[in-house]
């Protein structure tokens, strides 16, 4: 039997015939009651209905032309029913009504014209989100990378580093801190949203409405992307930390790529972190630059989360890995193999190295992974299914 019960609100009855038949056709919902009009107060008709038919989801459509109506019912049926998915269906082509629209209560933004595909994967979405085995009160962890200097590699790693997690644990966010945003490239996306939008709705941000500032890539991971130009007016450390503070409480791990950046926001964020990965290159100039950091990040207690990351490593003759932590300040946690060829083709072609599962620095890059979870013992998951066991 199909796990998910749903009532569709749409005005257009057309829409509303299409919606059953992709509903019905992704086997793991079903409809129990339609609506023709939107409620327009918490006493409407239309919210006794819904209520009746008890569903796990609503579905309400949003027309193109005149949607105010449409919003105004989700955020009436918020109210009232704050204990059922909403997943409003409309066009992407308004940013200003998919903000409005998670505001008013929203849990997806389902594009129009919907497939049944769209909907399986935001009930599998929905499901996985429900089943989730995650001790009470239990927070996410930060896990910051940070370049010794311009061009070692930050983002590389971040991005791989996030997508191997992702794959391990899922339930992974991606922040890009960077003074301009490249994980968005590495990933091939084309974000709607920015780290900007989240700031600027820190007042009335929440759960659904984080989650419709995020881009997914397809392998699940959700990337808060960075700026594409240089910021005007920096937002204050204390908004900073209370975006982190819900971040944190949505997601298991979240992976900030601050590439270049050196400020107080850094500096925030590293003393927020499990760990700060410090990538370096195994040459003079980047482990002198590494100390430098190291002591920059020192001065608000962040000394004992940093650790060196070498990255294109290759064997030197007469170069140990002790030297390379005495001349950073800090201890090596990781190398990463020199494959220049493969790590810039994978960055022109927005196909990330993590999607390349066989190759020696995907592997690299999942034993990372490993080893800064390894005794994350409260992460490992159950299997769960869409479908209510017997």
């Amino acid at each position: 039997m199909p796990e998910l019960s749903v009532v569709i609100v749409a005005a257009d009855g057309e829409q509303r015939a299409v919606l059953q038949v992709l509903v019905d056709g992704t086997s793991v919902a079903h409809v129990v009651h339609s609506c023709g009009s939107f409620p327009v107060t918490a006493t409407d008709p239309v919210v006794r209905r819904v209520q009746a038919a008890r569903p796990e989801v609503v579905l309400l459509d949003i027309p193109t032309e005149n949607p105010a109506a449409a919003l105004r019912a989700i955020e009436i049926l918020h109210q009232e029913m704050p204990e059922i998915a909403l997943f409003a269906i409309g066009s992407m082509s308004q940013p200003q009504v998919i903000v409005a629209a998670m505001r008013a209560g929203a849990r997806e933004y389902v594009e129009r014209p919907t497939t049944t595909t769209d909907l399986l994967e935001a009930f599998v979405r929905l499901a996985a989100a429900q089943r989730k085995v995650r001790s009470e009160g239990a927070r996410g962890k930060v896990y910051t990378v940070v370049n010794a200097k311009g061009g070692c590699g930050a983002t590389t790693i971040a991005v791989n580093l996030a997508l191997a997690l992702q794959s391990s644990h899922s339930q992974v966010a991606l922040v890009d801190l960077a003074p301009l945003g490249h994980a968005a490239l590495h990933l091939n996306l084309k974000p709607m949203f920015s780290v900007a939008d989240a700031l600027r709705n820190l007042h009335r941000l929440d759960a659904s409405l984080l989650e419709s500032f995020m881009t997914r890539h397809n392998d699940g991971l959700h990337l808060l992307a960075g700026a594409n130009t240089p910021a005007a007016v920096e937002p204050s450390t204390a908004e900073y930390a209370r975006l982190f503070d819900m971040l944190v409480g949505h997601y298991r791990y979240v992976v900030v790529d601050a590439s270049t950046r050196l400020d107080p926001t850094t500096r925030l964020v590293c003393n927020l972190s499990e760990t700060v990965l410090l990538v370096a290159c195994a040459d003079v100039a980047a482990l002198w630059s590494a100390a430098r950091v190291q002591q920059y990040l020192e001065e608000t207690g962040a000394r004992e989360r940093v650790r060196l990351v070498l990255n294109r490593f290759r064997k030197i003759p007469g170069f140990s890995e002790a030297e390379a932590e005495a001349a950073a300040g800090t201890k090596l946690i990781w190398k990463i193999p020199n494959q220049y060829f493969a790590v810039s083709t994978a960055i022109d072609r927005g196909t990330p190295l993590m999607q390349q599962s066989h190759t020696e620095i995907a592997r690299s890059f999942s034993g990372l992974a490993a080893v800064l979870t390894a005794n994350d013992y409260e992460v490992k998951r159950n299997a769960w299914s869409l479908f209510k066991t017997v």
